[in-house]
């Protein structure tokens, strides 16, 4: 089983920046998938980004061209740097592991509250 701990959440008011850290224990971080997803009241949890064992990196359309997901195998950590943040970005965000048995572990989320 993965171990992760979310942090770097808070309240930042739009057009601010955060950024999330995920660190991991508990398997060999290399070998996994590392994902953001957030889940905002009263909707479905969606995929913010996604950075692959094989180094591909994916994101929602949604957060283009603002967020950058990362990734630190020395220090089993996982990124997600936040900019030009908006009242829509508000959610819970949850980082994710994907190992190669095709399991999955999660985080306990961490809150972001973007005020206009």
């Amino acid at each position: 089983q993965v171990k992760l701990v979310e942090s770097g959440g808070g309240l930042v008011q739009a057009g601010g920046s955060l950024r999330l850290s995920c660190a991991a224990s508990g398997s060999i971080f290399s070998t996994n998938t590392m994902g953001w997803y957030r889940q905002a009241p009263g909707k479905s949890r969606e995929l913010v980004a996604m950075n692959t064992r094989g180094g591909s990196i994916n994101y929602a359309d949604s957060v283009k061209g603002r967020f950058t997901i990362s990734r630190d195998n020395n220090k089993n950590t996982v990124y997600l740097q936040m900019n030009s943040l908006k009242p829509e970005d508000t959610a819970v965000y949850y980082c994710a592991a994907f190992r190669l048995s095709g399991s999955s572990d999660w985080g306990q989320g961490t809150q972001v509250t973007v005020s206009s």
